[in-house]
């Protein structure tokens, strides 16, 4: 068993000095030499145009540009370096799980990983130079995981492929561009059939409105379709899936069959967070294990969140803090049948 703990990053202001705020905190961090040694040993080593991928974040996330900028300040990054690390474009991805069940008024979600591939960082940032504010844990800093934004939708991802990939923006920056930029799901649609995909995803989508969908995203075709259940694979973009989908296959259909009566939030959460009910994923050394179970309520403006399994969430009132309450935690604790720890240990 492996205690693990997630740090909560609260903070408000610009992108720029939310760059040199998170540079300052990753030099007294393991994450930031960690975070290079799993570069080293992924043997990932991209090239990246920088002239182009400028013009994509100008396009799409004018805002990160400047707190990548601060961030390379902070940490003394050449820019090559900077948009390599944090701009989410030609950066790795690792094969994983993850599980997601939707209803109107909530989503649920399993985040399947290795341990050392997650950065223990739970942020809430509110920009006052454009964007909206928004709350969930990050990857690679600049990317998220999952989150909820102010006006109320909700984004997960689930992977799906990583072969036939082209040049685009990876997961984790897609969805913090969703949560940064839109406010319905139907905004959310329109972005994701307009920026580049470099892989295979499933992301699902629920906003205020109660609209709920699951977007199957690839580097050639964006599709939509029902969201109430949603693991590892596609049903309309089949010819992109893995060619082995069992597992993925089992965990929808023990959601599904769940969802034969109205689950509740509470019953829905104790479905995905429990080790023995088949979703919860313990393959922690083949990249395919539950780091974290979240649930999201956009009507209430309220988050839980628990790290590892058949654990009691963390209550995050998000709709608080965005009146101006500061969160009184600091960490996020939690225990993993695993050898690894995270990133920031």
């Amino acid at each position: 068993m492996k205690n693990v703990t997630s740090d909560i990053i609260q903070f408000r202001g610009s992108h720029y000095e939310f760059g040199i705020y998170q540079g300052e905190l990753l030099k007294n961090s393991p994450l930031l030499s960690n975070r290079e040694e799993l570069y080293k040993q992924l043997d990932h080593r991209f090239s990246i145009d920088k002239s182009y991928v400028n013009q994509l974040l100008a396009r799409f996330a004018p805002g990160i540009i400047e707190e990548i900028e601060g961030l390379a300040y902070t940490l003394g990054y050449t820019e090559e370096q900077a948009l390599l690390h944090y701009g989410g474009y030609y950066a790795a991805h690792r094969k994983s799980g993850c599980s997601i069940t939707t209803s109107p008024s909530y989503m649920i979600r399993n985040y399947d990983n290795d341990p050392k591939s997650y950065d223990g960082r739970f942020v809430l940032y509110a920009p006052t130079d454009g964007g909206y504010a928004a709350l969930g844990p990050s990857m690679q800093i600049t990317g998220r995981m999952d989150g909820m934004n102010e006006k109320g939708l909700v984004v997960g991802y689930n992977f799906v492929n990583t072969k036939n990939s082209v040049d685009g923006f990876v997961c984790n920056m897609i969805a913090r561009l969703l949560l940064e930029r839109c406010a319905t799901v139907e905004e959310g649609i329109s972005l994701l059939k307009d920026i580049p995909h470099k892989h295979s995803f499933n992301y699902v989508l629920l906003d205020a409105k109660q609209t709920m969908v699951a977007v199957e995203a690839s580097p050639r075709n964006v599709a939509v379709r029902d969201a109430a259940a949603c693991t590892n694979h596609f049903k309309v973009l089949t010819e992109e899936n893995r060619y082995r989908t069992e597992d993925s296959l089992a965990r929808e259909h023990i959601i599904s069959s769940a969802q034969a009566n109205p689950l509740s939030f509470e019953k829905a959460y104790t479905l995905l967070n429990g080790i023995e009910n088949g979703v919860f994923a313990t393959k922690y050394g083949a990249w395919d294990g539950t780091l974290h179970t979240v649930g999201y309520l956009p009507g209430e403006g309220k988050c839980i969140f628990a790290l590892g399994g058949d654990a009691l969430p963390v209550v995050i009132d998000f709709k608080s803090w965005l009146s101006g309450t500061h969160l009184p935690l600091s960490k996020i604790k939690g225990k993993l049948h695993a050898t690894n720890g995270f990133a920031n240990e």
